[in-house]
Protein backbone atom coordinates (compact mmCIF):
# COMPACT_ATOMS: atom_id res chain seq x y z
CA UNK A 1 0.00 0.00 0.00
CA UNK A 2 1.64 3.51 -1.10
CA UNK A 3 1.19 6.59 0.75
CA UNK A 4 0.78 6.91 4.92
CA UNK A 5 -1.68 5.84 7.26
CA UNK A 6 -3.48 9.43 8.11
CA UNK A 7 -5.70 9.77 11.14
CA UNK A 8 -7.61 12.73 11.80
CA UNK A 9 -7.71 14.09 15.14
CA UNK A 10 -10.26 15.97 16.74
CA UNK A 11 -9.06 16.19 20.04
CA UNK A 12 -11.82 14.21 21.68
CA UNK A 13 -12.25 10.71 23.17
CA UNK A 14 -12.88 9.78 19.26
CA UNK A 15 -9.26 9.87 18.74
CA UNK A 16 -8.19 7.36 21.00
CA UNK A 17 -9.38 4.01 19.14
CA UNK A 18 -8.60 5.86 15.34
CA UNK A 19 -5.17 5.83 16.31
CA UNK A 20 -4.73 2.77 17.86
CA UNK A 21 -5.89 1.58 14.60
CA UNK A 22 -4.00 4.06 12.27
CA UNK A 23 -0.85 2.85 14.22
CA UNK A 24 -1.40 -0.69 13.91
CA UNK A 25 -2.05 -0.54 10.34
CA UNK A 26 1.05 1.49 10.28
CA UNK A 27 3.13 -1.37 11.55
CA UNK A 28 1.30 -4.25 10.14
CA UNK A 29 1.45 -2.82 6.50
CA UNK A 30 5.51 -1.11 7.02
CA UNK A 31 4.26 2.39 6.19
CA UNK A 32 4.17 5.40 7.85
CA UNK A 33 1.90 7.27 10.56
CA UNK A 34 0.68 10.65 9.64
CA UNK A 35 -1.58 12.30 12.49
CA UNK A 36 -3.18 15.51 11.53
CA UNK A 37 -4.98 18.08 13.88
CA UNK A 38 -6.96 21.24 12.34
CA UNK A 39 -6.61 24.31 14.76
CA UNK A 40 -9.51 26.00 13.55
CA UNK A 41 -12.09 22.74 13.99
CA UNK A 42 -11.76 22.27 17.26
CA UNK A 43 -14.46 20.63 18.84
CA UNK A 44 -17.02 23.85 20.48
CA UNK A 45 -16.39 22.08 24.04
CA UNK A 46 -13.22 22.61 24.18
CA UNK A 47 -12.35 24.94 27.08
CA UNK A 48 -10.20 27.68 25.18
CA UNK A 49 -9.96 31.65 24.33
CA UNK A 50 -10.32 31.99 20.60
CA UNK A 51 -6.78 33.13 20.14
CA UNK A 52 -4.94 31.32 17.95
CA UNK A 53 -1.67 31.04 20.26
CA UNK A 54 -3.86 28.65 22.34
CA UNK A 55 -5.47 26.89 20.14
CA UNK A 56 -2.09 25.75 18.38
CA UNK A 57 -0.51 25.34 21.89
CA UNK A 58 -3.90 22.85 22.23
CA UNK A 59 -3.23 21.34 18.60
CA UNK A 60 0.45 20.37 20.14
CA UNK A 61 -0.82 18.83 22.95
CA UNK A 62 -3.88 16.63 21.06
CA UNK A 63 -1.05 15.80 18.37
CA UNK A 64 1.99 14.97 21.46
CA UNK A 65 -0.09 12.98 22.93
CA UNK A 66 -1.25 10.68 20.14
CA UNK A 67 2.10 10.27 18.60
CA UNK A 68 3.36 8.90 22.32
CA UNK A 69 0.29 6.71 22.41
CA UNK A 70 1.20 5.50 18.92
CA UNK A 71 4.83 5.17 19.25
CA UNK A 72 3.85 3.21 23.15
CA UNK A 73 1.83 0.71 21.22
CA UNK A 74 4.23 0.04 18.10
CA UNK A 75 7.88 1.47 19.16
CA UNK A 76 9.24 0.65 15.47
CA UNK A 77 7.04 2.51 13.36
CA UNK A 78 7.50 6.04 11.44
CA UNK A 79 5.00 8.79 12.77
CA UNK A 80 4.81 12.24 11.60
CA UNK A 81 2.04 15.17 13.08
CA UNK A 82 0.82 17.99 11.40
CA UNK A 83 -1.59 21.28 12.71
CA UNK A 84 -3.02 23.03 9.97
CA UNK A 85 -4.83 26.09 9.38
CA UNK A 86 -7.54 25.09 7.38
CA UNK A 87 -10.30 23.68 7.68
CA UNK A 88 -10.39 19.48 8.69
CA UNK A 89 -12.65 18.77 5.87
CA UNK A 90 -10.89 20.42 3.47
CA UNK A 91 -6.94 19.32 4.71
CA UNK A 92 -8.26 15.21 4.98
CA UNK A 93 -9.69 15.28 1.57
CA UNK A 94 -6.75 17.28 0.03
CA UNK A 95 -4.27 14.44 2.14
CA UNK A 96 -6.57 11.82 0.60
CA UNK A 97 -4.59 11.84 -2.70
CA UNK A 98 -1.38 11.07 -1.50
CA UNK A 99 -2.53 8.63 1.67
CA UNK A 100 -3.24 4.62 1.58
CA UNK A 101 -5.51 4.49 4.09
CA UNK A 102 -7.48 7.21 6.18
CA UNK A 103 -8.50 6.79 10.07
CA UNK A 104 -11.68 8.50 11.75
CA UNK A 105 -13.32 8.40 14.81
CA UNK A 106 -16.78 8.26 15.30
CA UNK A 107 -19.00 9.04 18.60
CA UNK A 108 -20.37 5.52 19.07
CA UNK A 109 -23.62 4.06 18.73
CA UNK A 110 -25.97 6.79 20.01
CA UNK A 111 -29.72 6.29 21.37
CA UNK A 112 -30.58 8.10 18.08
CA UNK A 113 -29.45 5.43 15.38
CA UNK A 114 -28.92 7.46 12.18
CA UNK A 115 -26.68 10.02 13.80
CA UNK A 116 -23.71 8.46 14.87
CA UNK A 117 -21.43 10.24 12.49
CA UNK A 118 -20.28 14.20 12.43
CA UNK A 119 -20.56 16.37 9.19
CA UNK A 120 -16.60 16.47 9.06
CA UNK A 121 -17.01 12.16 8.90
CA UNK A 122 -19.50 12.07 6.40
CA UNK A 123 -18.49 14.45 4.25
CA UNK A 124 -14.46 12.93 4.02
CA UNK A 125 -15.97 9.48 3.21
CA UNK A 126 -17.88 10.63 -0.13
CA UNK A 127 -14.95 12.44 -1.52
CA UNK A 128 -11.99 11.19 -0.09
CA UNK A 129 -9.58 9.03 -3.09
CA UNK A 130 -8.34 6.14 -0.38
CA UNK A 131 -10.03 4.12 1.63
CA UNK A 132 -11.43 5.79 4.94
CA UNK A 133 -12.25 3.62 8.03
CA UNK A 134 -14.37 4.89 10.70
CA UNK A 135 -13.91 3.49 14.05
CA UNK A 136 -16.36 4.13 16.95
CA UNK A 137 -15.01 5.32 20.58
CA UNK A 138 -15.27 2.29 21.84
CA UNK A 139 -12.90 0.15 20.35
CA UNK A 140 -10.21 -1.00 22.37
CA UNK A 141 -8.34 -2.90 19.93
CA UNK A 142 -7.27 -2.72 16.47
CA UNK A 143 -8.55 -6.06 14.47
CA UNK A 144 -9.85 -7.52 18.21
CA UNK A 145 -12.00 -10.06 15.98
CA UNK A 146 -9.86 -11.82 12.80
CA UNK A 147 -12.23 -11.89 10.91
CA UNK A 148 -12.68 -9.50 7.79
CA UNK A 149 -16.28 -9.00 6.03
CA UNK A 150 -16.66 -7.04 2.57
CA UNK A 151 -19.41 -7.16 0.16
CA UNK A 152 -19.05 -8.30 -3.20
CA UNK A 153 -22.00 -7.24 -4.94
CA UNK A 154 -20.15 -5.59 -7.79
CA UNK A 155 -17.42 -8.24 -9.58
CA UNK A 156 -15.26 -7.86 -12.06
CA UNK A 157 -13.53 -4.44 -12.64
CA UNK A 158 -15.92 -2.44 -10.69
CA UNK A 159 -15.14 -4.87 -7.15
CA UNK A 160 -11.47 -5.18 -6.99
CA UNK A 161 -10.69 -1.81 -4.66
CA UNK A 162 -12.64 -3.35 -2.37
CA UNK A 163 -11.61 -7.08 -2.73
CA UNK A 164 -7.80 -5.85 -2.82
CA UNK A 165 -8.24 -3.63 0.22
CA UNK A 166 -9.89 -6.38 2.00
CA UNK A 167 -7.16 -9.62 0.83
CA UNK A 168 -4.40 -7.14 1.76
CA UNK A 169 -5.76 -5.96 5.08
CA UNK A 170 -6.53 -9.87 6.29
CA UNK A 171 -2.83 -10.85 4.69
CA UNK A 172 -1.13 -7.88 6.66
CA UNK A 173 -3.49 -8.61 9.93
CA UNK A 174 -3.68 -12.22 9.67
CA UNK A 175 -6.78 -12.18 9.69
CA UNK A 176 -9.95 -14.14 7.68
CA UNK A 177 -11.57 -12.76 4.67
CA UNK A 178 -15.45 -13.22 4.63
CA UNK A 179 -17.21 -12.95 1.31
CA UNK A 180 -20.64 -11.97 1.50
CA UNK A 181 -22.94 -11.95 -1.67
CA UNK A 182 -26.52 -10.78 -1.17
CA UNK A 183 -29.76 -11.59 -3.63
CA UNK A 184 -32.95 -10.96 -4.21
CA UNK A 185 -35.02 -12.87 -6.70
CA UNK A 186 -37.03 -10.44 -9.50
CA UNK A 187 -40.43 -9.55 -8.50
CA UNK A 188 -42.72 -11.26 -10.32
CA UNK A 189 -46.78 -10.80 -10.08
CA UNK A 190 -48.53 -14.34 -9.57
CA UNK A 191 -52.60 -14.17 -9.87
CA UNK A 192 -52.56 -17.56 -9.93
CA UNK A 193 -51.33 -20.40 -7.45
CA UNK A 194 -48.56 -22.43 -9.22
CA UNK A 195 -46.59 -25.28 -8.46
CA UNK A 196 -43.07 -24.70 -6.33
CA UNK A 197 -40.46 -24.22 -9.39
CA UNK A 198 -36.54 -24.96 -9.24
CA UNK A 199 -35.68 -21.09 -9.89
CA UNK A 200 -34.63 -20.17 -6.34
CA UNK A 201 -32.09 -22.39 -5.61
CA UNK A 202 -30.89 -21.79 -9.44
CA UNK A 203 -30.39 -18.40 -8.62
CA UNK A 204 -28.51 -19.47 -5.80
CA UNK A 205 -26.23 -21.89 -7.39
CA UNK A 206 -25.47 -19.12 -10.15
CA UNK A 207 -25.02 -16.18 -7.62
CA UNK A 208 -22.64 -18.79 -5.64
CA UNK A 209 -20.63 -18.80 -9.07
CA UNK A 210 -20.09 -15.14 -9.49
CA UNK A 211 -18.58 -15.13 -5.93
CA UNK A 212 -16.56 -17.95 -6.49
CA UNK A 213 -15.60 -16.23 -9.93
CA UNK A 214 -15.00 -12.90 -8.31
CA UNK A 215 -12.61 -14.05 -5.25
CA UNK A 216 -10.62 -16.50 -7.86
CA UNK A 217 -7.79 -14.38 -8.38
CA UNK A 218 -7.37 -12.74 -5.24
CA UNK A 219 -7.24 -16.16 -3.22
CA UNK A 220 -3.99 -17.36 -5.86
CA UNK A 221 -2.69 -13.53 -4.93
CA UNK A 222 -3.21 -14.18 -0.96
CA UNK A 223 -2.74 -18.09 -0.86
CA UNK A 224 -2.50 -17.76 2.94
CA UNK A 225 -5.43 -16.16 3.69
CA UNK A 226 -8.50 -18.22 4.37
CA UNK A 227 -11.83 -17.42 2.80
CA UNK A 228 -15.47 -18.21 3.66
CA UNK A 229 -17.86 -17.48 0.84
CA UNK A 230 -21.51 -16.50 1.79
CA UNK A 231 -24.32 -16.26 -0.35
CA UNK A 232 -27.22 -14.92 1.27
CA UNK A 233 -31.07 -14.33 -0.31
CA UNK A 234 -31.95 -10.67 1.20
CA UNK A 235 -31.16 -7.05 0.86
CA UNK A 236 -27.64 -6.14 1.04
CA UNK A 237 -27.65 -3.83 4.04
CA UNK A 238 -29.23 -6.46 6.85
CA UNK A 239 -27.22 -8.94 5.20
CA UNK A 240 -23.83 -7.47 5.37
CA UNK A 241 -24.73 -5.73 8.97
CA UNK A 242 -25.83 -9.99 10.25
CA UNK A 243 -22.34 -11.38 8.86
CA UNK A 244 -19.87 -8.63 10.51
CA UNK A 245 -21.88 -9.21 13.95
CA UNK A 246 -18.87 -11.32 15.31
CA UNK A 247 -15.97 -9.37 12.64
CA UNK A 248 -12.79 -7.00 13.32
CA UNK A 249 -13.74 -5.16 10.11
CA UNK A 250 -16.49 -4.30 7.40
CA UNK A 251 -15.05 -3.61 3.91
CA UNK A 252 -17.99 -1.71 1.63
CA UNK A 253 -17.17 0.27 -1.57
CA UNK A 254 -18.99 3.42 -2.54
CA UNK A 255 -19.52 5.00 -6.24
CA UNK A 256 -17.07 7.69 -7.00
CA UNK A 257 -18.96 11.09 -8.28
CA UNK A 258 -22.27 9.41 -7.03
CA UNK A 259 -24.87 12.33 -7.54
CA UNK A 260 -27.15 13.31 -5.60
CA UNK A 261 -26.41 11.29 -2.59
CA UNK A 262 -22.61 10.85 -1.87
CA UNK A 263 -22.63 7.91 -0.21
CA UNK A 264 -25.64 4.78 -1.15
CA UNK A 265 -28.17 3.89 1.13
CA UNK A 266 -26.11 0.58 1.88
CA UNK A 267 -23.08 2.45 2.93
CA UNK A 268 -25.11 5.16 4.82
CA UNK A 269 -26.77 2.33 6.75
CA UNK A 270 -23.89 0.16 7.43
CA UNK A 271 -21.33 2.97 8.59
CA UNK A 272 -24.74 4.27 11.06
CA UNK A 273 -25.88 0.46 12.32
CA UNK A 274 -22.18 -2.02 11.82
CA UNK A 275 -20.85 -3.30 15.20
CA UNK A 276 -17.64 -2.69 13.97
CA UNK A 277 -15.20 -0.32 12.04
CA UNK A 278 -16.76 -0.02 8.76
CA UNK A 279 -13.70 0.28 5.77
CA UNK A 280 -15.29 2.58 2.25
CA UNK A 281 -13.14 2.09 -0.39
CA UNK A 282 -13.99 4.46 -3.34
CA UNK A 283 -14.48 2.24 -6.91
CA UNK A 284 -15.31 3.32 -10.33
Amino acid sequence: MAGSVVVGLDGTGNSVPAVRWGAAEAAARGIPLHLLHSWVSQPLNVPLAHEAADRKRYASEVLGKAEAMALELYPGISVRTEQVSEQAVDALVARSGQAGLMILGSRGHGSIAGFLLGSVSLHVLGHAECPVVTVREEETAAYKRPEIVVGVQDPGTHGEAVLGFAFAAADAHHARVRAVRAWEPPATVEFVPTAPTSDGQESAVGEEKVLADALAPWREKFPDVEVVEQVERGRIAPVLLQACSQAGLLVVGRRIHRVPMLLGPVVFAVLHHAGCPVAVVPRS
